[in-house]
């Protein structure tokens, strides 16, 4: 190991031990260096061993891990067989980590602030006073806004990426020599996103300090790491600069991640090229009849909620939406701009302070007397909602949980709804065995699949998405996209798809919304948002989507 390394990995395996079930290999003689002073990009599909890898360095591999044999270096120091305590010491001083899903990172019980504090109570001897300072002060740093009151919350008041960025915060506290980033800006909004990476890499270089990244993005692993590492089934595919690997990748399985990229395409050439409508004659048609009545509508909701003071915030401001049969409205804003709060209030989880809703014509109905009108209504829409894990029963297996939607609107016999079940994983590409598994034995992405194929079980006409592509690798995302966009043609399907992420949103979406602070800033087919903005809000997302700068890869020439 050279002076220049900080992590050095030499020909790691490890397996995964089930009772009544042979060794699971999940690392096969895996070997590379990480500099100091640089980031390294984890690149791979659901699987591919680049969380297992990153928790191999944090000592936070599950119970029923055993690394078979090779070594793991820190600096020098030998990780693997290194005592509980022993890592104790370590994380936060030395290595910062930041978890894939926030909700599971943070306690739900204590302040977030409090929670950010906890590296340096162990590893400094700062106050209180100072402690709270130093988490005020990172807390902006990684875009956070009235970090006082955040301070005080609780992470059920903050968004997901709002809580990512606590995470982020909490990290770096302690100031470490290495971070280990599992998927770090999943969760957050193109802006935000940016912002966090441009925070990493300012401190690469003014601090020295070096970053293991894991990403399913290989646009930014492309844009922000100098080295990229792929992983397949556990194995290293190939490693090299981010140069060699992007521009002249040796393996077809690089190659294959790079096509199911949005890398060397504009936001604008990906909605000219969208395969969802081009020969799809209901779509011509819907676009022909103008007069249809929308299968979405909603006029001048306005929704609040109160702060921890009672005062009012306002999270919709006349807000109208109208979306046709088998048309696709995508929902873009920042975290916090009211996305979310829209799709609760179409689906009746939200009662709106002011204007109406409706699917079909049909009024959606909200508290406890429209219950019985909204079973109604969820028989025609379904959600997928952002995070797999608080959606899914751990305590199920996949088969009853794709059961469930089937079993309470008393569709088919057992029989029928085994096969619904196996037709489900087909369409979701998961193989049918993992029927019989329970959701803690799958990756993130296999999770979110479950999701999806859970909403489209009992066939509905309206699926709403709330990121539902956020936490898939590249290749498993292309998959979801042309499954939704094949159900949409041959089923007249309506889909409100609600993403931070500007590639997806022009890829699928007819029309777009551009929501902020709760209000529409702007709206329109997706050609004349993303081609000609009209606000400096919308131009902002669109110049924080990735462009590396590098050989064989055209930058956007409308971006900075």
């Amino acid at each position: 190991m050279s002076d220049n390394t900080i992590l050095e990995f030499s020909s790691l395996s490890l397996e995964y031990r089930v009772r009544g079930r042979a060794p699971h290999r999940v690392l096969d003689d895996v070997g590379f260096s990480l500099p100091r002073g640089e980031i390294l990009a984890l690149v791979g599909e659901s699987g591919s061993g680049k969380s297992t890898l990153a928790r191999a360095v944090t000592g936070t591999l599950a119970p029923n891990a055993r690394i078979s044999s090779g070594s793991v270096r820190l600096d020098g120091r030998e990780l693997v067989g290194l005592a509980a305590k022993q890592y104790e010491r370590l994380r936060g001083s030395t290595i910062g980590y930041v978890p894939q899903d926030a909700l599971l990172g943070l306690n739900p019980l204590i302040p977030v602030g409090r929670q950010a504090e906890e590296p340096l109570r162990v590893h400094t001897r700062l106050d209180r006073g100072a402690r709270r300072r130093r988490i005020l002060e990172l807390f902006e740093r990684v875009g956070l806004r009235r970090v006082e009151q955040v301070y005080d919350s609780y992470p059920h008041e903050l968004s997901g990426g709002m809580c990512q960025r606590v995470l982020i915060a909490a990290a770096i506290a302690a100031d470490p020599e290495l971070i280990v980033a599992d998927e770090p800006t999943t969760a957050l909004d193109v802006t935000v996103q940016k912002r966090i990476l441009d925070l990493l890499v300012e401190l690469t270089r003014a601090e020295g300090l070096s970053v293991l990244l894991v990403t399913h993005d290989l646009g930014v692993a492309a844009e922000r790491a100098q080295r990229i590492v792929v992983l397949q089934n556990g194995r290293l595919v190939e490693h090299g600069s981010a140069a060699e690997i992007v521009s002249a990748p040796a393996e077809a399985y690089t190659r294959r991640l790079i096509a199911s990229s949005h890398l060397g395409r504009t936001a604008v050439d990906v909605a000219r090229s969208r395969r969802a409508f081009a020969d799809a004659p209901r779509a011509r048609a819907a676009q022909e009849q103008p007069g249809e009545a929308p299968v979405v509508l909603a006029e001048g909701l306005r929704k609040t909620f109160p702060n921890r003071a009672g005062e009012p915030v306002v999270a919709l401001d006349d807000v109208s939406v109208s979306v046709g049969r088998g048309r696709t409205l995508g929902i873009v804003g920042e975290s916090g701009s009211g996305k979310t709060t829209l799709m609760r209030t179409l689906a009746g989880l939200a009662k709106p302070d002011a204007g109406s809703a409706s699917i079909h014509g049909e009024p959606v109905e909200y508290g406890a007397r429209g219950a019985r009108g909204r079973r109604g209504l969820y028989r025609r829409l379904q959600i997928v909602y952002q995070n797999p894990f608080a959606a899914l029963n751990p305590r199920h297996t996949v088969e009853t949980i794709l059961e469930e939607p089937l079993t309470g609107f008393r569709l088919g016999n057992r029989g029928e709804r085994r096969r619904r079940v196996a037709e489900l994983l087909d369409l979701t590409g998961l193989p049918a065995g993992v029927a019989s598994r329970y959701t803690a034995e799958l990756s993130g992405g296999q999770r979110q699949r479950i999701a999806i194929a859970r909403a489209l079980a009992v066939r509905p006409e309206v699926l709403i998405c709330d990121e539902p592509v956020s936490a898939l690798d590249v290749t498993v995302q292309r998959q979801i996209l042309d499954l939704l966009a094949e159900l949409q043609r041959e089923l007249d399907l309506t889909y409100l798809f609600i993403s931070h992420d500007l590639g997806v949103i022009s890829e699928i979406s007819d029309e777009i919304l551009v929501l902020q602070h709760g209000a529409v800033v702007e709206s329109g087919t997706a050609l004349d948002v993303l081609r000609q903005p009209r606000t400096d809000y919308v131009r902002e997302l669109l110049a924080a989507i990735p462009q590396p700068d590098l050989p064989g890869i055209v930058r956007d020439p409308a971006l900075p």
